[in-house]
C-alpha cells in the first residue's frame, strides 16, 4: 500500500498552458535506397502535462521509435520533437545529454540498473553525474513510498524484478523530470509485480504531478492510463480516451482486422 502523499511538499509547477512533449510531422527512416524502412511517417502527437499516456500498436508500428524520439534517444529524419518549449533537434550533444539527464526520467523493461552499483547508488546516479546532491527529503520520501528503504545497500542482482523496477522508478523521479518514459516496463515482471509497478506509474501522475508515456502491448496496462495512442505503419491510427480493458481490446482488435 502506498502511503498518502505529504501535502506539505510543494506540488510540481503546473505547466498545462503548453504540452509536456510533442512530435510534429515526424519522419524516421532507417537505411537508404531500396533497403530503407520508414518507422515513423509524418506523425504528430501531443502529450498533455500531468497525464498518463499509453502507446500501442503491432510490432513494427513505430511505437518504440516514437518513444525513443520523444526521449531524445533517437533523432527524427525530419520533423520536430518538443519537450515543453525546447526543440530537441536544435540541441548539440552536450545540451541534449543534459536534457536527458535533468528533464527526462527513464523506466525500461529490465530496469537498466548498473550492476556494480547498489540500489541507492543507482537512484542517485543522475545527480552524481551532474555533480549535484539529491534532495534528501524527497529521496527519503520516494524510497519509503516505494517500499525499498531497506534494500538501498543491495546490488541489483540481489533484488527481485519488482524491486529493481521500483529502484528504476525512484531514479526516474528523483530529479522531478518534465517527462517520464516507460518502454514495456512490465514485460519482464510477473502479474503481481507488474500491477504494482503500473499503480506506481499511475501515482506518479495523480500524486506527484508527473507526465508519463508508456509503450505497452498489454490491454490491462493500457487500461490504467488516461489515453491510448494507437499506431499503424508509423502513423496515428486513433486515440482512445478514458480507456478500459474492454475498450482497448475492441479498438486494438478492430485495428488489427483493418490492417490484416
Amino acid at each position: 500500500m502506498i502511503p498518502p502523499v505529504d501535502a506539505t511538499r510543494p506540488a510540481p509547477t503546473d505547466s498545462s498552458a503548453r504540452p509536456a512533449a510533442r512530435a510534429i510531422d515526424v519522419v524516421r527512416d532507417y537505411g537508404s535506397g531500396t533497403s530503407r524502412v520508414r518507422a515513423l511517417d509524418g506523425l504528430s502527437i501531443e502529450l498533455r502535462p500531468r497525464r498518463f499516456t499509453a502507446i500501442m500498436g503491432a510490432s513494427g508500428s513505430g511505437k518504440s521509435t516514437l518513444l525513443h524520439c520523444l526521449a531524445g534517444l533517437d533523432q527524427p529524419t525530419s520533423g520536430r520533437i518538443m519537450l515543453g518549449a525546447t526543440e530537441l533537434g536544435r540541441l548539440d550533444d552536450a545540451a541534449l545529454t543534459r536534457v536527458r539527464r535533468d528533464r527526462i526520467g527513464f523506466v525500461f523493461q529490465d530496469g537498466n540498473l548498473l550492476p556494480h552499483l547498489s540500489a541507492g547508488e543507482n537512484i542517485d546516479l543522475g545527480a552524481s553525474l551532474a555533480g549535484r546532491r539529491p534532495d534528501r527529503g524527497w529521496r527519503s520520501e520516494l524510497v519509503d513510498r516505494l517500499g525499498i528503504s531497506d534494500r538501498l545497500r543491495h546490488l541489483p542482482a540481489e533484488l527481485s524484478g519488482g524491486q529493481r523496477q521500483r529502484v528504476a522508478v525512484a531514479r526516474a523521479l528523483l530529479g522531478r523530470p518534465d517527462l517520464i518514459v516507460a518502454d514495456e516496463p512490465t514485460g519482464a515482471l510477473d502479474s503481481t509485480s507488474g500491477r504494482a509497478l503500473l499503480e506506481l506509474l499511475r501515482s506518479c501522475v495523480d500524486e506527484f504531478g508527473q507526465t508519463v508515456v508508456m509503450v505497452t502491448h498489454d490491454a490491462a496496462a493500457a487500461a490504467i492510463t488516461d489515453e491510448v495512442i494507437l499506431l499503424t505503419d508509423g502513423r496515428v491510427a486513433g486515440i482512445l480516451t478514458d480507456p478500459t480493458h474492454d475498450s482497448v481490446l475492441e479498438r486494438v482488435g478492430a485495428l488489427s482486422a483493418a490492417t490484416a
